[in-house]
């Protein structure tokens, strides 16, 4: 308005499947307003709804594709109280801007010859602009748009740059993000500047993305992957930082058509994410678990644009599996409830009639035949059940009631025999493979427990009579086939087939013990380093820190050597890799947040932070922190409904205190291992009880050695 930017939002209105349901965004304009003359400026971009870069989820063919449109309403409520709205109509003018493509998948190239100076501004001449035609609403579903926006959320100075040539400069950022650079610089009119962003360098120094355009299919060479072009006016200095997209990168190499001079503070970075606010804080005495905690963060943020996707580069997508891996990271340490409804809304534009998903939401039709089954998307009922235990709030579970139900009653039509082999299977394990049966058939169990106690909620109480029927069924096909009750072991005893079992809770009461010791053996006989893959890794460090094993679940998280989290650490990660291997010669992304549930574990067992489903959104708060050897000190806080939670534990002389938070109007129950040599106190009054109830307060809770 009036030639400044409303807001500071970016990528609006986020992307939905735009041919069943389309998003609109409301401001707050009274401060743009002007007495008199006003004039509103609109610059439009793709974004996925008009998508032309080719790859291999053929985007540039989605059934809603088309030129991008626009309307406007500005409603004006006078001091009288009379209301006027403006529309935007047929007296609206249009022209080409100095943006002469983008693509949110690739880049944006910009030509500044094609600047018009104040063409959003009260004095400027549109006579030589074209009237506007009607057009159709994308969708007839136009909803708010009611979740966190997208934001340039922090500013990142160039860490270092390298001339390589007259032509040629490589800025490292220092780390990876999702996001955008912006360049300030001078040139001559026409000069021809590229700006390529990427992950990493070839032995050379020169920036190398082939492991982020594996996916791309270019038709020629005038749309290059991850690569914004500049061409100059020859005017004065200008900066220059895209409108339209976003890529994953640490590095940004600039060329130029002709000599230029660029110093370090010529460009800088833009950490752009869906802008959740923080609500976790995890501090530990073992620098790698600050450093893994730190990458597990940047690599969740960079991976939230108004819906989870897998890796911001590479594919953009709203992969499934790595979205119901990565929840509870999300929920502790950010604020993103907004964003599930919205994506579960999602869900349900594409749940088919029969109750499939596709393994990417949205979609253009991709990924109903490939990538999809229990493993990945569970997140139908995995993501409402645990914004439920997060908040408190049964909304979401209601909205996807029906759904959850489809979807568990399409498993079950399909395989009456209680186990599925429909699913992807551990993605990229370190080297056993497990069968996909055991691992699909643990998260279909999962699913009908979790639409077994939805029901309930509810007061659906036939719907739970019928599904806790059928979870007895899966239970019961499920260790038929695969447990070893005798010997307490599962398929061939490797991490996956021993731990998944185990923490989805399929395990018979009376196996669990047993089950768990072998796990341990055979983690131990692993060298205490993980052999899992995706599904793995949720559940190993749980399976084992749950049943008694938190010593060697902290060993394995903390591990510095090849394949575990830390190694990536020591080779100066900053996200979280796709792959174990640094070296890999596929599925090489450099910012995943498919592995990150080492995330939640650091709340859930060092820290010990657990929702009650009986009081859910921590109106009572399960403290359990495991003190493990080889850490000293460790800290994690939870901002949760009812305010503040701090679980805070150190080793002191002769025993160990831990420093808790209860916030107003909610209880917990802190639950330590009470030992023969050690007393209890509960801010300085002993005690003899294993299980301490608390009512809100601080409190200091210490075990000393008898004397």
């Amino acid at each position: 308005m009036n030639g400044k930017k409303i807001g500071n939002h970016r990528m609006d209105p986020m992307y939905t499947r735009f041919d069943r349901r389309t998003l609109y965004v409301t401001y707050d304009i009274t401060e743009a307003i002007n007495h008199g003359k006003n004039a509103i400026g609109v610059l439009l971009g793709n974004g996925w709804y008009n998508h032309q870069s080719t790859a291999v989820w053929y985007f540039d063919r989605a059934p809603w594709r088309n030129r991008p449109t626009f309307c406007l309403d500005v409603r004006i409520t006078y001091n009288d109280g009379t209301v006027e709205t403006i529309k935007s109509g047929k007296n609206w003018k249009t022209a080409l801007s100095p943006i002469v493509f983008n693509s949110i998948y690739t880049a944006e190239h910009y030509d500044a010859r094609m600047e018009k100076p104040g063409w959003n501004t009260i004095n400027f001449d549109d006579k030589d602009w074209k009237d506007v035609i009607y057009r159709s609403a994308p969708s007839r579903n136009i909803v708010a748009q009611a979740l966190h926006p997208i934001r340039n959320v922090e500013e990142i100075a160039t860490k270092t740059v390298k001339k390589i040539n007259d032509t040629t400069y490589l800025f490292d950022l220092g780390r990876n993000i999702s996001g955008v650079s912006k360049i300030t610089l001078n040139g001559a009119a026409g000069t021809t500047v590229r700006l390529k962003h990427g992950e990493r360098l070839y032995p050379n120094g020169r920036l190398d993305i082939s492991n982020i355009d594996a996916h791309y299919r270019p038709t020629d060479n005038t749309d290059p992957f991850q690569t914004d072009i500049l061409i100059l006016n020859g005017k004065a200095k200008q900066s220059f930082m895209p409108h339209f997209n976003y890529k994953g990168f640490q590095y940004v190499e600039v060329t130029s058509s002709t000599p230029i001079e660029l110093k370090k503070e010529d460009l800088v970075g833009y950490f752009m994410h869906s802008d959740v606010p923080v609500l976790g804080d995890v501090k530990s005495s073992e620098p790698i678990i600050n450093k893994i905690y730190y990458a597990t963060n940047n690599s969740y943020l960079s991976n939230l644009f108004g819906y989870p996707t897998d890796c911001p580069q590479r594919e953009k997508n709203g992969w499934t599996g790595d979205a119901q891996i990565a929840i509870e990271t999300g929920l502790y340490g950010f604020d993103g409830i907004t964003i599930y409804e919205k994506w579960l809304a999602d869900h349900r534009d594409e749940q088919q009639p029969n109750g499939v998903l596709p393994s990417i939401i949205p979609t253009d039709g991709w990924g109903y035949e490939w990538g999809n089954g229990p493993d990945w998307t569970s997140t139908i009922a995995i993501i409402p059940w645990n914004v439920y235990l997060f908040y408190g709030d049964k909304k979401l579970l209601a909205d996807c009631y029906i759904n959850i139900k489809k979807y568990v009653d399409h498993i079950d039509e399909t395989y009456p025999s209680g186990l599925t082999t429909w699913g992807l299977g551990d993605w990229i394990p370190v080297k056993s493979k497990s069968p996909v049966e055991l691992t699909s058939t643990c998260y279909y169990y999962a699913d009908a427990v979790i639409l077994a106690k939805a029901a309930k909620i509810l007061g659906k109480n036939d719907d739970y009579l019928r599904y806790t029927a059928l979870v007895k069924k899966v239970k019961h096909a499920f260790n038929a086939k695969y447990l070893n009750k005798e010997k307490g072991i599962y398929g061939s005893g490797i991490q996956t087939e021993m731990s998944v079992p185990l923490y989805w809770k399929i395990v018979p009461e009376e196996s669990i013990a047993l089950v768990a010791e072998n796990l341990a053996k055979r983690v131990e006989a692993d060298g205490f380093h993980l052999d899992v893959g995706l599904l793995g890794t949720k559940a190993i460090l749980n399976a084992l820190s749950e049943n008694g094993y938190a010593d060697m679940a902290y060993k394995v998280a903390a591990q510095k050597t090849y394949p575990s989290w830390g190694w990536w650490m020591e080779n100066g990660a900053t996200t979280l890799y796709e792959n174990w291997p640094i070296d890999a010669k596929s599925d090489i992304s450099m910012n995943h947040i498919m592995f990150g549930e080492i995330g939640a574990w650091l709340y859930k067992s060092p820290g010990g932070i657990r929702p009650d489903e009986k009081q859910p959104g921590f109106k009572h708060i399960i403290l359990e922190p495991h003190v493990v050897a080889g850490l000293d000190a460790f800290e994690v806080s939870h901002i949760g409904p009812y305010g503040k939670i701090i679980s805070s534990w150190k080793k002191v002389n002769h025993g160990i205190a831990y420093n808790i938070t209860v916030p107003a109007n909610s209880t917990a129950t802190f639950n330590l291992p009470l030992t023969r040599d050690m007393n209890v106190y509960v801010n300085g009054k002993i005690t003899n009880n294993s299980k301490i109830d608390l009512a809100a307060g601080k409190y200091v809770i210490e075990q000393k050695a008898k004397n």
